[in-house]
């Protein structure tokens, strides 16, 4: 549909589906451009997930080497890593800047605004849409297409009803993080349009662990700090958190994706952790060499290397203890864990899978939908988390707003 303006030149107007981050940033580019924008949630307000993932500090993005960079991105898609290129980190530290949110550095390179927090980021940012007169109806799902090309939308519990636009952008996020709106429901609307969608599968996810009863009662919600993960030739450093079922945190999310195909394909996957991975093994070896007189192993071994209880009870896991020092120095530098299946896609922080980039043009248009286009974590790629996911979802959509425009000819 078209509207006319008090001039009487005509305003295109435009519906995005789905008011996360790829949403919201098509939505001030094509406003910016004088389109006439209605966005649509299904949540009743916009950007729950891009609020939840702030809680602990919004992470915009990442300062590393730009090649570097596009390295973490899987599968290297060619449009994916150009939307990157054509928006790169500064590019969206200055527009986080332009909302009065500078950003800072962080000591692993990871960029924040300086609130630290996603809600002020949001706030301003809807104020400018506001300004830019683009239209938020919350509490609407999409339910696809009529036979005409029209959209049907569903105001809370009212008939659905279908609209007509000019174009339509789809941003409805993965399939993770359900109640906050990615519930990935448009899989089946857009395979019934022949549309290939990969299986969306957990990203950034936990992992079970089949621990015994004691250990996951005394253990679960205790962290290991400081350690090292090995799968395959890939070593993380980082954190990680001990649950009842499990595994997960920092170091593991790191390595999800590599563990979770290998568990697709063999039925589980090892890791190696070094729980001291500052001291050689060589160290440890001289300092478990020492006699332990009457001391218990679990005392003998943390006075000898500093580990924790549950660093110790983990070693338990893997069986008895070895007491040859040059073998504990071996538990300690390579304790075997066997992972038996990635957290449910519900609890993971993204998914993988989605729409086929072979499905969409240059300008995120799908081919066999003309007038409609996609964003977002909607398309199949995945990143580790450390502001990956959130640059290339800023990316993506700004690249689908340029589409837009150049198929309205704005």
């Amino acid at each position: 549909m078209t509207k006319s303006r008090m001039d009487g030149s005509l305003t295109k107007h435009v519906a995005i589906i789905g008011a996360g981050p790829a949403g919201l940033f098509a939505a001030q580019h094509l406003a910016e451009a004088g389109v006439r924008v209605s966005l649509f949630d299904q949540r009743p307000s916009p950007a729950r997930k891009f609020l939840m993932a702030g809680l602990g500090g919004l992470n915009l993005t990442h300062s590393e080497d730009p090649e570097v960079f596009l390295r973490r991105y899987r599968p290297a898609h060619t449009k994916l890593l150009q939307s990157v290129r054509d928006f790169p980190p500064a590019a969206l530290r200055e527009w986080s800047a332009g909302l009065g949110e500078t950003t800072f550095e962080g000591s692993s390179g990871k960029v924040f605004p300086e609130s630290f927090k996603a809600s002020p980021v949001l706030r301003n940012w809807l104020k400018l849409l506001d300004q830019h007169a683009v239209t938020l109806h919350s509490n609407t799902r999409w339910h696809g297409f009529d036979e005409t090309g029209g959209v049907l939308l569903q105001k809370s519990n009212e008939p659905v009803e279908a609209q007509a636009f000019d174009a339509i952008l789809l941003a409805l996020g993965g399939g993770s993080w359900a109640r906050l709106g990615s519930d990935g429901a448009w899989v089946s609307v857009l395979r019934g349009k022949q549309i290939e969608v990969k299986e969306l599968l957990p990203a950034n996810c936990g992992f079970e662990v089949a621990f015994s009863d004691h250990f996951k009662d005394r253990y679960k919600g205790t962290p290991l700090k400081k350690i090292a993960v090995s799968h395959g030739e890939r070593h993380v450093v980082g954190d990680a958190m001990l649950d009842a079922s499990g595994i997960e945190g920092g170091v593991i999310y790191a390595l999800s994706a590599d563990l979770r195909d290998t568990i697709l394909a063999t039925g589980e996957a090892q890791i190696e952790i070094d729980l001291k991975p500052d001291v050689s093994a060589d160290k440890l070896s001289a300092k478990l060499a020492r006699p332990r007189g009457k001391q218990s192993v679990s005392n003998y071994l943390r006075k000898a290397t500093g580990l924790p209880a549950a660093a110790i009870a983990l070693m338990r896991e893997a069986g008895p203890l070895p007491i040859e020092a040059d073998e504990l120095a071996v538990r300690i530098k390579a304790l075997p864990v066997q992972l038996t299946a990635p957290r449910p896609i519900d609890r993971a922080i993204s998914s993988a899978g989605g729409i086929s980039f072979d499905e969409i043009d240059e300008h995120y248009m799908l081919s066999k939908l003309p007038g409609v286009f996609v964003a977002g974590e909607m398309l199949d790629w995945e990143a580790p988390t450390g502001g990956y996911l959130l640059q290339a979802v800023f990316a993506t959509g700004r690249s689908a707003a340029l589409g837009i425009k150049a198929y309205l000819q704005v």
